[in-house]
């Protein structure tokens, strides 16, 4: 990796699948081989109500949050990117481009089935948008399935441990310890 390249690894998939739970033992695991990496959660970059004018979908807040956020930790030295939201892997390139500088992406798809993504999403979801949570999971796990890049790593979580699921996330970057 060249000084000013960045890799990032982003991980989407349907609603309940695991993401932001693998994100933090991917972490876990980087972090005890010494590999230094940002974390950032992409919901969390355009959580805003309402809508910014002219950004109905909220993309260009995200976009202009990430490279903000992102010159800071690339000022203090930080070149891996561990990024989690539902279409990151859609949408990498746009992502990687705000980041203003050489990117490697690593795309990884989680996986879940509908019984398994819903039995997780009711326990997370107590109040009144469980139905809600549900039919847009259900919408956004055939959209990924449908358009999802052809080099996007598919790693199916039902019936396995976070251990096990991000060990093979891991992998899949090829980062090594410095």
């Amino acid at each position: 990796m060249g000084a000013d390249q960045v890799e990032v690894l982003f991980i989407g998939g349907r609603s309940g699948v695991g993401k932001s739970t693998v994100a933090l033992e991917v972490c876990a695991q980087l972090e005890a081989a010494g590999i230094g990496h940002v974390q950032l959660e992409g919901d969390f970059l355009g959580q805003v109500f309402p809508a910014p004018a002219g950004d109905p979908d909220r993309s260009r807040i995200v976009l202009d949050n990430l490279a903000a956020v992102w010159r800071n930790f690339a000022a203090l030295g930080y070149r891996r990117l561990v990024y989690t939201n539902t279409v990151s892997v859609l949408y990498a390139d746009e992502l990687a481009r705000a980041l203003h500088a050489p990117v490697r992406i690593v795309r990884v798809l989680l996986t879940a089935s509908d019984e398994v993504a819903n039995g997780r999403l009711a326990t997370r979801e107590l109040g009144s948008g469980l139905d809600v949570h549900v039919a847009r999971s259900a919408r956004a796990a055939a959209w990924l399935d449908r358009d999802a890049p052809a080099d996007a790593v598919r790693i199916a979580t039902d019936g396995r441990s976070v251990v096990d699921v991000a060990t093979d996330v891991v992998a899949a970057t090829g980062w090594s310890a410095p």
